[in-house]
């Protein structure tokens, strides 16, 4: 009992949590319930729902690549923001042999957007505006329900 317990190690491993002896805590929840989702891949989950709802009615859309990005960039060095708006999406033409694509900003519409089925109405309106861009048709003939809220 005159021997003093050295203090464990500091590079020992990994912190782990074990409160009061119960063991590790495990998950929040299984991985199989949308709160395991984390905000971006509930947001590509919303594109990919639109997407599906155009291709029923537009099969040429397969062959489309469709991408979520967090932010747009500058699109080229020493150039600054200006004060026109964030966009929201953006279209980039087939080259070479690659495939076009649409590109729809995460944080710009979720910023613009207050509740899940609000996210989801725009989204699916930055995907129809950017397809029909690609496209050269209107967004309502893209989707006929096009602005109806």
């Amino acid at each position: 009992m005159d021997k003093p317990v050295p203090p464990p190690a500091a590079g020992s491993g990994p912190r782990r949590r074990d409160r009061h002896g119960r063991g590790m805590r495990g998950p929040i929840a299984p991985p199989q319930v949308p709160l395991a989702a984390s905000r971006a891949e509930a947001f590509a989950d919303l594109v990919q729902d639109s997407v599906e709802r155009l291709e029923r009615r537009w099969p040429q859309l397969a062959d489309i690549d469709f991408l979520v990005l967090e932010v747009p960039r500058l699109d080229g060095p020493g150039q600054a923001w200006n004060d026109e708006a964030v966009p929201l999406g953006g279209t980039i033409p087939a080259r070479e042999g690659g495939p076009a694509r649409v590109v729809v900003y995460r944080r710009p519409v979720e910023i613009r957007t207050k509740g899940r089925d609000e996210r989801a109405a725009l989204v699916h309106e930055v995907v129809v505006e950017q397809v029909a861009e690609l496209l050269g048709l209107t967004p309502e003939t893209v989707d006929p329900r096009y602005g109806e809220d």
